[in-house]
């Protein structure tokens, strides 16, 4: 009886544990659609923005950015402070290329 009450204890743990991944992958899950929305929202406002300095604006375009701005206000206040850095940068093929000096990436391979 012992053995098949370690098992139970054993598969109680895994359980548990399958549980906090389970939580912790739901919530990264929320995360990034969370980050999505908020780039979403930041390309709006740029557009209207640039609409703006560009000449092409319509009378709606200040009102469709105070309600973009209030949207952000919103966000940060739910999920902190916006991430402004371009990350656009990181999947650059100039970020990717190999400095000189730098030994290629596996294969040998340089472009």
């Amino acid at each position: 009886m012992a053995l098949m009450d370690k098992m139970k204890q054993q598969a109680a743990q895994l359980a548990q544990k399958a549980q906090e991944a389970g939580k912790a992958g739901q919530s990264k899950l929320e995360d990034v659609k969370a980050n999505r929305r908020a780039d979403g929202l930041l390309r709006d406002l740029g557009a209207a923005v640039y609409s703006q300095h560009a000449g092409t604006s319509t009378d709606q375009t200040a009102g469709e950015i105070d309600r973009l701005v209030a949207e952000l206000k919103t966000f940060e206040t739910e999920h902190g402070p916006l991430d402004t850095s371009d990350a656009a940068e990181a999947d650059s093929p100039a970020a990717s290329e190999t400095k000189e000096g730098e030994t290629p990436p596996e294969g040998g391979f340089t472009l």
